[in-house]
């Protein structure tokens, strides 16, 4: 049954991706150039949904988190990749699926890319523990443990600064 409710849910982010445009190719590069932000505005509000819907079932008792450790080596690393990837390709890997379902045949490059770069890093992984991964560590920690604040503070904190730069943004039409 949890295999259904990720297609659903999976089919229905790929239709909001599609409805809000952001799998075309002059958002994507609008984004990286800092002239569009129509991605980052619907990604921090996918965002703050997420962590409301996660903190609702979690003080329901519905779900537990599972937390992965925290290790600034590898979120430098894996987002410098990430971002190259991005920038050569025009897509990201959520939106370059979505753009080849819509029939843009660029993209599979991408899709071909991401099985190569998996495939490199499943080779790659005993190296990459024995360094990357184990640099700057943290253990499993959320905003909320780091800050020591609850997590519905640091739900309306981040959510103001989304609505502040969502206004900034709509007044210098980006």
């Amino acid at each position: 049954m949890s295999l259904l409710y990720g297609l659903l849910t999976g089919i229905l982010f790929g239709i909001l991706l599609q409805r809000a445009e952001v799998l075309r190719y002059d958002r994507q590069v609008g984004a990286l150039r800092l002239k569009d932000m129509t991605i980052f505005k619907f990604m921090l509000s996918a965002i703050l949904v997420a962590a409301v819907g996660i903190y609702v079932l979690k003080d329901l008792g519905m779900v537990a988190l599972s937390l992965k450790s925290t290790s600034i080596g590898a979120q430098v690393v894996g987002g410098t990749v990430f971002g190259i990837g991005w920038g050569l390709l025009g897509y990201c890997p959520g939106t370059a699926g979505g753009a080849l379902g819509e029939g843009r045949l660029d993209a599979a490059w991408g899709l071909v890319g991401m099985v190569a770069g998996g495939a490199l890093y499943a080779l790659f992984y005993p190296v990459a523990k024995a360094t990357v991964i184990s640099w700057g560590q943290w253990g499993k920690i959320t905003l909320p443990q780091a800050t020591g604040l609850s997590p519905w503070i640091v739900i309306v904190v981040l959510a103001s600064l989304c609505l502040a730069m969502f206004r900034l943004f709509e007044k210098k039409g980006v």
